[in-house]
């Protein structure tokens, strides 16, 4: 028997994650990353239809149309506007926030060498390393993986650690490259920007910033972790989602013309993968109108996320951060945070219960996610819930 049938005949017995789907109906979700509660927005909808006029429902052929010139005009300006919103000069845009982790990472370590194809010789050669952050994304850490570079990893947000590893490096001749979620999805912290990048501006190291969970959320215009700390530097490469608060598909990463054209060059993932489907990129362009023009369903999100920590406050629970609207709620042992989410979906409400590997061991978490849809009823029940559960917390850690 091969190894995929011994494990999921383990899996039979052993559930790694007990499926709360079990419990049917009709249920509220918080878990949803559709911040902003722009996907069904008739906008974007219409936007997305008038796109499928336009160009049908042909997803790319490849290499062939997403080289360019070979695209629809409408991905060009996504990625202006996208470049734009960081304050860059330009925008790559992938097929999902995932594929750009993984396509960027593997590539920028190992640029020079793949530019070599192309009749390029290097002044100089570098030999990189990579700096992540212990809690980053797997995405981030694949994609590193992927490269074939050397990798260092620091202690979450830990910037002493972080300056003693490049340390390190800067003696045994190693170029930087620093990686960072700007907000950690599991954990809804944030990282200290202005102390990475006067760290990467001091080693002379490039500075990643994954801002799947900041794109539309973090800064007054929903500019992300960047414009949320007023902290700019051309070190800067600012990844973001598309399918996150702007509520379609697809991820980008926005940096300055010269570097975007060394991507598409030398990216895989970029030169050889269809792009999101146009009608998704007609539908980004509205979502990006909207994200100007109504400021106030960022502002609902806020209140919304600061009115569940308010109803959460006399229950006693611990909330692990209350910086963002990823509210993670301390439960601890991993089978009990299963029953916690299951009694939970029970009630009509869906909560990811994250566990080892996504959390540290011993500390479960239920991810509340707050979203500007959400009504103050919806939030209400669920407090409702949990503080009955409260009520029960020996009889669900048995």
């Amino acid at each position: 028997m091969h190894d995929l049938s011994d494990i999921a005949d383990w899996l039979k017995h052993h559930p790694v994650q007990q499926d709360a789907r079990e419990h049917g109906g009709h249920v509220v979700s918080f878990s949803s990353h559709d911040y902003l509660a722009l996907a069904g927005h008739p906008r974007l909808v219409a936007a997305a239809k008038d796109g499928l006029d336009r160009y049908g429902v042909r997803h790319g052929d490849g290499v062939a149309s997403w080289q360019p010139g070979g695209e629809p005009e409408v991905y060009r300006a996504l990625e202006s506007r996208l470049g734009a919103l960081a304050r860059k000069s330009d925008a790559v845009l992938f097929v999902s926030g995932y594929m750009t982790n993984i396509g960027v990472l593997s590539s920028i370590a190992k640029a020079a060498a793949l530019a070599r194809l192309h009749g390029y010789r290097a002044r100089k050669r570098h030999k990189y390393a990579y700096y992540s952050d212990e809690f980053n994304h797997v995405s981030i850490r694949e994609g590193i993986q992927m490269s074939g570079a050397l990798r260092y990893t620091y202690r979450h947000g830990d910037m002493e650690h972080l300056e003693s590893l490049l340390k390190s490096g800067a003696e045994e001749g190693c170029t930087p490259i620093i990686v960072s979620d700007g907000v950690f999805g599991m954990e809804g912290t944030i990282a200290p920007l202005p102390q990475l990048v006067a760290l990467a501006e001091r080693f002379g190291a490039l500075l990643y910033i994954d801002d799947a969970h900041a794109t539309g959320v973090l800064g007054a215009h929903g500019g992300g972790s960047t414009e949320h700390y007023d902290c700019y530097s051309p070190c800067i490469m600012q990844m973001g989602s598309l399918g996150k608060a702007l509520g379609a598909l697809g991820g980008y990463v926005a940096v300055e013309r010269e570097a975007a054209e060394v991507i598409r060059m030398t990216s895989s993932a970029y030169g050889y993968a269809s792009p999101p489907p146009p009608e998704r990129a007609a539908a980004l362009l509205a979502a990006l109108d909207l994200l100007d023009q109504e400021p106030e369903r960022r502002q609902r999100l806020w209140d919304n996320q600061r009115y569940f920590i308010e109803r959460m406050a006399p229950l006693g629970y611990t909330i692990l951060s209350t910086l963002t609207p990823i509210l993670p709620v301390l439960v601890g042992e991993a089978e009990a945070c299963q029953r916690y989410a299951i009694a939970l979906r029970k009630e009509g409400i869906h909560v990811d219960a994250v566990q080892f590997p996504a959390a540290p061991v011993g500390q479960a978490r239920l991810r509340f996610v707050i979203n500007a849809g959400h009504t103050r009823e919806q939030i209400d029940h669920a407090v409702r819930v949990m503080a009955q559960l409260a009520g029960r917390a020996s009889r669900l850690a048995a």
